[in-house]
């Protein structure tokens, strides 16, 4: 009997499908080195440049696309806005270099479900790719700090809600907002990770946003959360 794979695949059967995006060859040779023979993962196409990029995204419908943010012609946060749009199924990971936060706020609202240095280690990548096939976001710690620090103080507070949050729903957001998964927020507030989910689903639609990652940053821009 097969073990069960950590990685969430939209293909019980199979191997959750990998598409890397990178202008630089020996960029996506090390990405792929550190996937290879990685039980549950499978990288089913290689792109340059993001034009290649959406286009494997659309023949191939992979479950997730790693993509650089500096590519010629149509960038990596173009791409992402692109695949979202064409794809939406289809999770994304920024994986860049750039170590600025300006480009984690803008990876975030084109629908990046994380962001992760070049320099990250094997385990921190299987384990952001992980989260994020789960349906959760992967951000980088310290960029993700330097952003809700930056925001704080350019809140827009006179955006009300249409439908105020609960008070659980508020404590929920705030552990979200801190980076914590459905199962370490079930543990904290001693309720099941069944019942976060609903929580989490309730607060992005009062939220009028597309997933957890753009909660966390709308929270702290209407002043719900602080860093």
């Amino acid at each position: 009997m097969n073990a069960v794979s950590p990685f969430a695949s939209k293909r019980p059967d199979g191997p959750a499908r990998l598409v890397i995006a990178d202008d630089h060859e020996l960029a996506r040779a090390g990405l792929r080195s550190m996937l290879e023979g990685e039980r549950g993962l499978e990288v089913v196409g290689e792109a340059a440049d993001g034009t290649e990029a959406l286009e494997l995204c659309r023949t191939l419908r992979p479950d997730l696309a790693l993509i650089d943010v500096r590519m010629p012609g149509m960038d990596g946060l173009e791409t992402t806005r692109a695949v979202k749009q064409l794809c939406p199924e289809i999770s994304v990971i920024i994986v860049t270099m750039h170590e600025n936060s300006d480009y984690l706020i803008s990876a975030i609202r084109a629908g990046a479900a994380g962001y992760l240095l070049k320099d990250t280690s094997r385990r921190e990548l299987l384990t952001a790719i992980r989260h994020v096939l789960q349906g959760e976001s992967f951000l980088n710690t310290d960029l993700t700090q330097r952003l809700l620090q930056s925001m704080s103080g350019e809140m827009r507070r006179e955006e009300a809600l249409t439908e105020p949050l609960t008070p659980r729903e508020l404590e929920v957001l705030r552990l979200l907002a801190q980076g914590q998964t459905n199962r370490q927020i079930a543990q904290n507030l001693i309720i099941s990770a069944g019942t976060v989910k609903v929580h989490v689903q309730h607060i992005i639609a009062k939220l009028n946003v597309s997933d957890r990652t753009q909660a966390a940053v709308r929270a702290v821009e209407l002043g719900l959360v602080h860093s």
